[in-house]
């Protein structure tokens, strides 16, 4: 059955009533309610099945349970490893560095920038890495948790080396496969198509542009006046999605501060993974890339924290930190504190399955090919569909497996083969901009979560972000691409672009401290 414009209803409806009313898990469930309502015609067989059926088989999934056990495992690990005393020895070296905002900034950006091999972990460890040392130079949650967001998904989708490229490479073999091109090198695709990522590649310069210039604009900017000005890392009222900042999970008085408590448990965690990858993916009969992109990298992230987990306690326990009862109480306190963005994650999974139900993403792909529009701004449009779709539904990896095998015929047919990468990357760029900066999407979410922000402060500071560099990517960097220009040059225009738009209306707040400070 064709719903037409109902088909997008659902996600409409849901970021309208999180961004009105900041009830992520309400709007989140109303939505579904609604997809559920209009695809079995019935509001109360809708309830039923919402339940029964959206949430749970959401919940069940191989995939999702995964990344929600993953979670939890690394939320009680990072718990207990706050407990012992190692977090606070890492931000203590690195507050005696990091003497400012912009030091704690780029400290942020850089922890995100090298945990680029997995999204998850990058929210999550970079994060609460991080946070100690934004909390010490004023930096607001909200700032860190739009850091820790833009160096998530962004480096993790042109990382050479990622749980990302197995799923990538297989859209992009389905893609060109719809055209008859079966036996296309799809990895040499993917690295054409970096270029061409101008979303990801601005979202990263942007955060730096930002932390060098110490310049802000939008809510964001208010966020970062309340803490410099008042101390207020939070607004009054604010819900961050994290408690690992709360009392039950800091060292006792005279624990000792010791480095190697962080250091240790998370690079075995870095290692396991790299490792597990590999392994998972053939190993050497493979060869690395192939191994990497073939792993099945929500077991490998259950393997790697579950090993970092024992790994945490057994040095605790030797060290004597901490007794066992008070150990395991402290894991499954750590546990608890994600226990929210989990429930918003399944309900933004219910929601994707009611949006993949209804045809959304046909519906969507539909109006473009009923315009009959020219090669020069296809590029640009289909970086906008992506977009807005990856938006609404809060998934990448969804949008991306749905407008690819699509959009590559629709390139194919109006440009010819010269334009099948620059439109693939709006496809697989565009995705980006959602898993970015939506509500719905689960690394927005966990950036929330590892940064122990609001979760709606988040994204409603974030999206300028966001939206000034969609805006610059679609101008400076997909337009010129429809009229056959390179995209390095692009590179270079949009990242000067970025530049002066942030001196131009981007503010300090030094005035405000100057004033804050007279008032004292």
């Amino acid at each position: 059955m064709d719903y037409g414009f109902l088909s997008i209803l659902p996600p409409i409806l849901a970021i309208v009533l999180a961004i009105a009313t900041r009830q992520v898990i309400v709007s989140l469930l109303v939505a579904v309610w609604l997809g559920a309502t209009i695809l079995h015609a019935s509001p109360i067989d809708g309830f039923f099945r919402t339940i029964d059926t959206y949430i749970l088989e959401s919940a069940a999934d191989p995939w999702y349970a995964a990344i929600l056990i993953f979670t939890m495992i690394i939320a009680g690990t990072l718990g207990l490893v706050t407990k012992a005393g190692g977090a606070q020895a890492i931000a203590n070296a690195l507050a005696s560095k990091v003497k400012n905002a912009r030091g704690g900034m780029l400290a942020a950006w850089l922890m995100g920038m090298i945990i680029f091999f997995d999204d998850y972990s990058s929210c999550i460890i970079a994060g609460n890495t991080a946070r100690p040392i934004t909390d010490a130079v004023k930096i607001s949650r909200e700032k860190l948790s739009y850091i820790i967001d833009s160096t998530a998904a962004p480096i993790a989708t042109v990382a050479l080396i990622s749980t990302w490229i197995g799923f990538e490479l297989g859209i992009i073999g389905e893609g060109f496969a719809a055209i008859g091109m079966d036996n296309v090198p799809v990895y040499l695709i993917f690295l054409q198509s970096i270029p061409y990522r101008f979303y990801s590649i601005f979202a990263i310069a942007l955060v730096l542009i930002l932390a060098i210039t110490m310049k802000d604009y939008g809510p964001m900017y208010k966020a970062e006046v309340r803490a410099r000005t008042e101390g207020k890392l939070l607004r009054d009222g604010a819900e961050p999605l994290s408690a690992t900042d709360t009392e039950v999970l800091q060292p006792a008085e005279g624990t000792p501060l010791r480095w190697y408590n962080f250091v240790i448990p998370v690079l075995v965690i870095i290692i396991a993974t790299f490792v597990g990858l590999y392994v998972a993916g053939g190993g050497a009969e493979v060869g690395l890339m192939a191994a990497f992109g073939d792993a099945d990298s929500s077991v490998v992230l259950l393997w790697s924290s579950s090993l970092g987990a024992l790994v945490t306690l057994i040095m605790v326990l030797i060290q004597r930190i901490v007794p066992l009862q008070e150990a395991i109480d402290t894991i499954i306190n750590g546990a608890k504190s994600v226990f929210p963005a989990l429930i918003i994650l399944v309900f933004a999974w219910a929601l994707s399955y009611i949006s993949g139900e209804l045809g959304a993403a046909d519906y969507l792909i539909n109006l473009v090919e009923r315009t009959g529009i020219s090669i020069v701004v296809l590029p640009l449009l289909i970086f906008l569909i992506s977009c807005f779709m990856a938006f609404a539904m809060g998934t990448s990896w969804g949008v991306m497996g749905i407008v690819t095998p699509l959009a590559i015929p629709i390139a194919a047919a109006i440009g010819g083969e010269a334009f099948l990468v620059p439109v693939l990357a709006a496809v697989l760029t565009g995705a980006i901009f959602g898993d970015h900066c939506s509500p719905l999407s689960d690394t927005t979410i966990l950036s929330s979560t590892g940064a122990g922000s609001d979760h709606i402060d988040h994204v409603r500071t974030q999206i300028p972000y966001a939206l000034t560099g969609a805006v610059v990517a679609g101008v400076f960097g997909f337009i010129p691409a429809g009229l056959g220009v390179h995209p390095l040059i692009s590179i270079v225009l949009g990242i000067v672009v970025l530049i002066v738009f942030v001196k131009l209306v981007g503010k300090t707040t030094a005035d405000a401290e100057s004033i804050a400070a007279s008032k004292k």
